[in-house]
């Protein structure tokens, strides 16, 4: 077991949702953690314009000063950084000298990576190419990248293992396996410890890249009819952010982690109109519209978790009736 007290972590694309949500709770942990972040991308300056076509700008403007809020209180450091800038990066994570690398910089959403594809290619794969070089040259103990369902492409039988063949659909998914294809070159090539993690259908607080559930309860909340695409029946693998939290520390508490992929899920999925159910129960009122299936969103299901129960110890905690009640609760007393 290896203690995370004292241990220098940095987070690259820190200050997201994910991002802050781990450095909270490595921070708890006893880690030092670094947070870096040019707070571009579904961050403070995405929404410090006025402008009126961003949907909820000034709530999402009010959460994001939360996140800075709890890192800042926290003693958690902020370095307010690019992470496209090569040798700015590398200055960066120098002066700090960390032990692990976890890359999180990235556009967040499928949808917005197939309508702004350069967009998604300078945020991810060259933040991704900046950090595994400084990795390399700093000697760096283990590199850990998130990574994404969407890598699998459509779920055979609606279910998958991290040996599943993957076949991508769009821009993001082939993003994200391509970026994992590279760290493995690293390790070929260079013996950079890895670990690569795919995730699924995230939600919980402080989030504003406008996830399926984040949607769902804010239209609920100001009255508006809820868009479900498809018919509902579609099954995702809902994952509460604190079991992926939660999830990241148990990879950097093992030894046995390194050189292996994991799904960290909560690894039983559920459909859109169960999601949709359990809104129902607190907003009675609530209307849903039923519209066609985007093409290029795979059809998906379970993500096995047992090889992360059995070379980590991963037990999710949070089922989609117990994490996504306790989301729609701090909605209703933070969107007031």
């Amino acid at each position: 077991m290896i203690s995370l007290d004292k241990r220098r972590i940095s987070l690259v694309g820190g200050a997201g949702f994910i991002g802050h949500n781990l450095a909270l709770a490595l921070n708890k942990r006893g880690a030092e953690v670094q947070v870096i972040d040019g707070l571009q991308v579904n961050n403070l300056l995405s929404f410090a314009s006025f402008n009126t076509e961003i949907q909820n700008r000034e709530f999402y403007s009010k959460i994001i000063h939360q996140r800075l809020e709890l890192l800042h209180d926290k003693g958690i450091a902020l370095v307010v950084q690019d992470a496209r800038d090569y040798h700015a990066l590398s200055r960066v994570i120098a002066d700090f000298d960390p032990q692990v690398v976890i890359h999180l910089a990235a556009v967040a959403h499928a949808n917005k990576s197939n309508k702004d594809p350069y967009s998604t290619f300078d945020n991810s794969s060259r933040t991704l190419e900046n950090a595994l070089d400084i990795a390399k040259i700093q000697k760096i103990e283990h590199f850990i990248f998130l990574s994404s369902s969407m890598v699998y492409g459509n779920f055979p039988e609606g279910y998958v293992t991290e040996d599943t063949c993957c076949e991508p659909l769009g821009i993001y998914g082939a993003l994200k396996f391509g970026g994992e294809k590279l760290i493995i070159a690293y390790n070929q090539v260079f013996d950079l410890p890895y670990t690569i993690i795919r995730t699924s259908a995230l939600y919980g607080e402080r989030c504003v890249s406008r996830r399926i559930g984040q949607i769902f309860i804010e239209n609920a909340l100001q009255g508006m009819e809820v868009s479900i695409n498809g018919d509902g029946s579609d099954r995702l693998d809902f994952t509460y952010v604190n079991d992926l939290s939660n999830g990241i520390i148990k990879v950097l508490e093992n030894d046995n982690s390194k050189n292996q992929i994991f799904n960290l899920t909560y690894g039983e999925s559920q459909s859109i109109n169960k999601m949709a159910a359990i809104l129902k129960e607190h907003f009675p009122d609530i209307k849903f519209n039923y519209l066609p299936k985007d093409r290029l969103m795979p059809s998906r299901g379970t993500l096995s978790v047992e090889k992360a129960r059995k070379l980590i110890g991963y037990e999710p905690q949070f089922p989609l009736e117990k994490g996504f009640v306790d989301y729609i609760k701090w909605y209703k007393e933070t969107f007031k």
